[in-house]
């Protein structure tokens, strides 16, 4: 198979204060297109940073990054953000959702964004698949955390991402309900063919994936196939 993201010898540092605080040092991984992929480790490990990095939120110090056959590194903003926007999807904790848009239209604007002619049927049928067909006109504060978050999902789908980075997504849910957007999230993934990349501290979670990357201290201590 091949590779959708190749990490080498990444370094980030920020500044506190008068110092250089480093976050993460010498980081290489490569994830194959339609993996599961799971980032772990405790708080203040560089799980966040990693993931920003991988998906060219943010620039690193030094280092390569090469996503979805283009290195990131030599791209400018309005470049890299026109790769995410054709390649990309997210899902973050505290779900991200536009309060004054409807469920659906959450799911369709960046759709009709992009110029795409089906988006209201195309987030219809995104949000019936993840079990909110009676929501479309829902705003998301007449929704659960957990429907926020399926919205979140269907949302993340929308663009038919070649790689979705889910950061902590069940981090903001009781045990149960992170149950039920977790599985959806991996069902979802399998139906697309997407390659998952998910940031969590839920051992659990990053046990249904198949590979797991643990981070400590901003450097890797172990990559486990499962």
């Amino acid at each position: 198979m091949a590779k959708i993201l190749s990490i080498q010898n990444l370094k980030k540092s920020y500044k506190s204060g008068s110092k250089d605080l480093t976050v993460l040092e010498d980081i290489s991984f490569e994830i194959e297109e339609k993996e599961t992929f799971a980032i772990i480790g405790p708080s203040g490990s560089g799980k966040t940073t990693l993931l920003g990095l991988c998906a060219g939120l943010d620039q690193p110090d030094s280092g390569s990054i090469e996503l979805c056959g283009t290195f990131i590194n030599d791209l400018n903003e309005d470049e890299r953000a026109l790769l995410r926007n054709q390649n990309v999807g997210f899902v973050f904790q505290d779900f991200q959702l536009i309060p004054t848009l409807t469920a659906l239209e959450n799911v369709a604007v960046p759709l009709e964004l992009r110029g795409d002619k089906n988006a209201t049927k195309i987030g219809m049928e995104l949000l019936t698949k993840v079990g909110l067909g009676d929501r479309f006109d829902h705003y998301p504060t007449q929704l659960s955390g957990g429907e926020q978050q399926r919205v979140a999902v269907a949302r993340a789908f929308s663009n038919r991402p070649a790689i979705l980075f889910a950061d902590e997504p069940t981090g903001n849910l009781d045990e149960e309900t992170g149950q039920k957007v977790i599985d959806l999230l991996m069902e979802l993934n399998q139906d697309a063919g997407t390659t998952l990349v998910i940031v969590t501290h839920d051992l659990e979670l990053a046990r249904k994936t198949q590979k797991i990357l643990r981070l400590k201290g901003g450097r890797i201590l172990e990559t486990l196939k499962v």
